[in-house]
């Protein structure tokens, strides 16, 4: 911050100065192209405020135009003014005047831009040096007590995310933090409990840069100094990447499984017109040994009866008659 302020002071003092040389120069300029009622040199805040634009290198060459008008008609030299030269411009000041402050303003500028840059890196290299302090661990366990006040020591895997945007910097991940989460390849125990310790082991590995986004294996790396602070119950069964794959392809499963289904209502639907006119309106009946006889259809009988038509494709014959495998 004090590097930032200093050359923000050095920019100011730069405007100031090219303030009162303008006001001395071009106060009684007609006004024309850059130059209007409020972007001028007749009062020492429109100077400044000329000078800010100009230092963004906005709206500059406006103006030159108006600030290098020294020849009618485009100014009148014979109008009164206290700077006996009408309201025409200087060529000869005025592009001395604007090169140099253009110059100027844009080294002072970019040096802003490397101060930022060079403050922001410092503070990060700072904080990484001192590392987490024993209050950064305390802020983390009392955050823990409210989704855990009965110690057991684990939490669900859906409060994971609030959970990691309640705390204080600089453990604390804003969200969306999903990705980041899933990155961190945190174990997961049974009905869906995510322990204490793995959580706080994530966000220092992340904290302190060594956070391996690809792990070789979907094994949990549990750290060797505090295996003796798991429970008793704890039994990992998978990991935040691994569950992240299994959700990933259910998706594609489904998404196969509602791609099939639709191709097969859809094929029904050209084949029922086609089979309601190929439906046959015979019946047949049954002798004792099972033997079917043709009847016309006006005829009755008192003997088993079966009305003989195409069969029609249902639902669940759909669903049964379709593959599902991914092709």
């Amino acid at each position: 911050m004090p590097a930032l302020f200093n050359i923000g002071l050095l920019l100011f003092l730069v405007m100031f100065i090219y303030a009162i040389f303008g006001m001395s120069f071009f106060a009684y300029v007609r006004k024309s192209a850059g130059v209007t009622d409020l972007f001028n040199f007749e009062t020492f805040p429109n100077s400044m405020i000329v000078l800010f634009q100009m230092c963004t290198t906005a709206g500059w060459s406006g103006v030159f135009q108006a600030l290098t008008n020294d020849k009618p008609p485009d100014c009148d030299p014979t109008i009164k003014s206290p700077s006996n030269r009408g309201d025409c411009g200087i060529t000869a000041i005025a592009i001395p005047f604007l090169v140099s402050y253009l110059i100027i303003s844009s080294l002072v500028v970019v040096n802003m831009y490397i101060a930022v840059i060079l403050e922001n890196f410092s503070q990060a290299q700072e904080d990484v040096q001192q590392g987490l302090t024993d209050d950064d661990y305390d802020m983390y366990y009392e955050k823990w007590q409210y989704l855990d006040p009965s110690g057991s020591q684990f939490i669900r895997y859906d409060q994971l995310s609030d959970f990691v945007d309640g705390l204080e910097p600089p453990l604390r991940i804003p969200k969306p933090n999903q990705l980041l989460l899933v990155a961190m390849n945190i174990p997961i125990c049974e009905n869906d409990r995510i322990h204490c310790v793995d959580i706080l082991d994530g966000l220092t590995k992340y904290f302190l840069g060594t956070l391996d986004a690809l792990p070789t294996n979907n094994e949990a790396e549990t750290p060797i100094d505090i295996r003796k602070d798991r429970p008793k119950d704890y039994y990992p069964i998978t990991t935040t990447i691994q569950r992240q794959r299994e959700n990933y392809l259910s998706r594609i499963g489904l998404k196969g499984f509602r791609y099939n289904v639709d191709r097969c209502r859809t094929i029904r639907q050209h084949q029922e017109p086609k089979l309601a006119r190929a439906q046959i309106d015979e019946l047949i009946e049954f002798d004792a040994l099972g033997t079917p006889a043709l009847l016309p259809s006006h005829q009755s009988s008192f003997t088993t009866r079966k009305l003989v038509r195409q069969q029609r494709l249902t639902d669940s014959d759909i669903i049964s008659n379709c593959s599902f495998g991914m092709r």
